[in-house]
């Protein structure tokens, strides 16, 4: 995943507005709220931001 560090930095979880926090084993972004913990797929280095696209952690 080539996420610029700056577009990162900026990033927050629509569902709760915390930050975001790119994922180890693979291509996703984690929200960093313990009471969301939504997880966001990143296709083609695109964050893929939409609430019906997220999973739970």
């Amino acid at each position: 995943m080539q996420i610029a560090d700056w577009l990162l930095d900026i990033l927050t979880c629509p569902n709760c507005k915390s930050p975001l926090t790119p994922l180890s084993e693979g291509d996703e972004l984690a929200c960093a709220s313990e009471t969301c913990g939504l997880i966001y797929p990143v296709r083609d280095d695109i964050p893929v931001l939409l609430l019906d696209e997220a999973r739970k952690a």
